[in-house]
């Protein structure tokens, strides 16, 4: 498919995390696509991480890719410091972090499970924007875009509290970082995806579950990585400059039901 390019974003300096693969690699495009130089993270998907850089490179931007897990804060700032050494200075952060680890009922659930899924989702989510802030606040300007879940709103599928629960805290973390920094000139937003063509369900989901949930969506479809990149480059732009602490869902309709 065709990129389709435009200069909203010219100038900007975007760091997404997770940008080798899904929504972060769509991500990682888009915003390239609108004008921004890309720096992105990934842990295991190496060959991937570079396919996109190159990707970024044809369209004429900057790209870089960074190995991390963001879990600890030396390492949330070694990912900035590495960053903006790469592109310069990061004005726009995707914190798009996450994960499900594995479905398990409460009442069967491990204390070191739900305090890994705590850590992962929520805690790493914490350690990037502070890492983003420290450097965002003397500067007085910047864009962070969280990324949260349907699941937060809904409580998620069989064997996911400990994912909702801990994607629930991130759209909570978002809207109250809004009203803490929106006085210094930063703006900070979320997103909460519902069904989106993933490796995320490829994993946990099932083929036939799939179908049923995009056969409830008005649209009667999956939703796929691009629909929530155009969402996230929209709140990178200007054009979002009077929103704060939104979380956006992107899921087709799915919550109407």
């Amino acid at each position: 498919m065709e990129t389709k390019q435009s200069t909203e974003l010219q100038g900007k300096k975007a760091l997404v995390m997770g940008g080798a693969s899904g929504i972060g690699k769509a991500t990682s495009l888009a915003l390239a696509a609108a004008g921004a130089d890309v720096v992105l993270t990934y842990w295991s998907s190496a060959e991937e991480a570079e396919q996109v850089v190159a990707q970024i490179r044809s369209l004429g931007r900057q790209a870089h890719a960074i190995r991390a897990d963001v879990a600890d804060a030396d390492v949330a700032e070694q990912v900035f410091a590495q960053a903006e050494s790469a592109i310069g200075e990061i004005d726009t952060l995707f914190a798009n972090i996450g994960g499900l680890i594995q479905r398990c009922r409460v009442v069967d659930m491990p204390l070191s499970l739900w305090n890994e899924s705590m850590n992962l989702n929520l805690t790493s989510t914490f350690l990037i924007c502070q890492a983003a802030l420290k450097r965002m606040e003397p500067r007085k300007r910047g864009t962070i875009v969280t990324m949260s879940s349907l699941a937060a709103f809904d409580g998620g599928g069989p064997g996911s509290a400990h994912y909702a629960s801990s994607k629930a805290a991130v759209a909570t973390f978002t809207r109250a970082l809004a009203k803490e920094v929106g006085p210094l000139g930063i703006h900070v937003n979320g997103v909460a995806p519902g069904l989106i063509a993933t490796r995320f369900h490829d994993t946990f989901n099932t083929p036939a579950n799939r179908a049923a949930i995009a056969d409830r969506t008005p649209a009667k479809r999956e939703g796929q990585p691009a629909d929530v990149a155009n969402v996230v480059v929209f709140l990178a732009s200007d054009r979002a400059a009077f929103l704060a602490g939104e979380i956006i869902q992107v899921n087709g309709g799915l919550a109407l039901y």
